[in-house]
């Protein structure tokens, strides 16, 4: 790491880096660290016939997904647990189907499905073993209606009294509960499960959905819903775009996401006060490294960016592009609805559709300039994976 503080207060720059880096770790959510423990309830319909094996489940949940959540978190969390053998449910898929769409969905039937699904384990299980719980259904999308959802907290909402309890032993199921059908994506499950993962504080949900909850609401073109309803993040996060090209892993998740989830090391990341200006080399945020990978450059109550170098490693190769991300994040903002979000990518190219060309590079769009807010960041050079970048902050 080559870090560089213009100014008289140099000295006094670095010390206060370290306080707010020790301030950031301690302000960091931790539940996504270590062992998820996930019981996966294998549940089928009485009028469909499942297309996949419990195998193939297992595979997926406990072997995918889990190496998919160790190389993101460089280590930090891995996914274990159980899938049960199949159980019907008591109703056609018909009393159960939902919309596609997050703001039109039945809570009632997803309600019903959840405890359906819990009572037909609550003898042959401990809930109190795990950490969430997956409902694997043995049906397609076009049958049941939705790829994939989190029941808690997320569809059925997060604050108190929606925990659910078995009507036999009176088990309480821990964490949340996901549903997912048999073809949903790996970055559909981890997106989910990382609301469990996440967790509620302050009855806001620590990791939330990064796209527009508004245009999914629409019917359309782009996955079936309205025009590209990923306009926060992107193709950058699942949370907000599960994947980006279906028959390819999911991509990494931001550096927002990391910190949510506990996965961001304070030790990476370099501050940039009001009033210093910067010189320092972001090494990729995908791979483990020493060095600084994220800069965090406070411009007002609750609002800063985040500047990170995402380059074609590990999970990252799945990205449109590659470079240098410039995020405005505003902590005040809860969930991505009426046009507002608590993160929200710079375009370096708004020519180029869907933010694919949103990074800046040394040899294309390289510099940033936020005018009101007096910011300015330039990509200096390409070095290997590194990225050097000059951070100017209300100077």
């Amino acid at each position: 790491m080559s870090v560089q503080f213009g100014g008289r207060g140099a000295r006094s720059c670095s010390r206060l880096f370290v306080i707010l880096s020790l301030l950031l770790v301690s302000r960091a959510w931790a539940s996504g660290i270590g062992e998820q423990r996930i019981l996966v309830i294998m549940a089928r319909f009485p009028d469909v016939t499942p297309s996949f094996s419990v195998d193939a489940a297992r595979t997926k949940y406990f072997d995918r997904l889990d190496r998919y959540v160790r190389a993101i978190s460089q280590g930090k969390a891995r996914v274990v647990g159980k899938a049960t053998d199949w159980y019907t449910l008591p109703r056609d898929v018909g009393h159960y189907r939902i919309s596609q769409h997050n703001l039109g969905v039945e809570r009632d039937r997803i309600a019903a499905l959840i405890q359906d699904s819990i009572d037909l384990v609550d003898r042959d299980e401990d809930f109190s073993r795990y950490s969430a719980v997956v409902i694997s259904l043995g049906a397609r999308r076009r049958d049941f209606g939705m790829m994939g959802l989190c029941g808690y907290p997320g569809m059925l909402g997060w604050r108190s009294g929606t925990a659910f309890r078995t009507h036999g032993k009176g088990q309480s199921v821990p964490g949340g509960v996901a549903i997912f059908c048999e073809e949903a994506h790996v970055g559909v499950v981890f997106h989910d499960l990382a609301h469990i993962m996440g967790g509620v504080r302050q009855g806001r949900r620590v990791v939330p959905c990064l796209y527009d909850h508004d245009l999914q609401a629409q019917s359309g073109p782009f996955r079936g819903y309205a025009r590209f309803y990923l306009v926060n993040v992107g193709f950058f996060d699942p949370m907000s775009c599960h994947f980006f090209a279906l028959r390819a892993p999911p991509p990494g998740v931001c550096a927002w996401t990391k910190h949510r989830l506990g996965w961001l090391d304070p030790r990476n990341v370099v501050q940039v006060p009001r009033g210093q200006s910067v010189t320092l080399r972001l090494w990729p945020l995908s791979q483990h490294s020493e060095g600084a990978q994220v800069a965090r450059v406070p411009v007002g109550d609750g609002t800063y960016y985040l500047i990170e170098n995402r380059q074609p490693i590990g999970p990252d190769l799945n990205l449109p592009s590659h470079g240098l991300l410039i995020y405005l994040c505003d902590d005040r903002v809860a969930e991505c609805r009426h046009g507002k979000s608590p993160i929200t990518l710079v375009d370096s190219s708004p020519s180029v559709a869907e933010l694919r060309s949103a990074p800046f590079t040394a040899n294309g769009p390289a510099t940033y300039t936020d005018q009101a807010r007096r910011v300015t960041v330039r990509v200096l050079a390409q070095e290997g994976a590194a990225v050097r970048i000059a951070v100017s902050n209300g100077k």
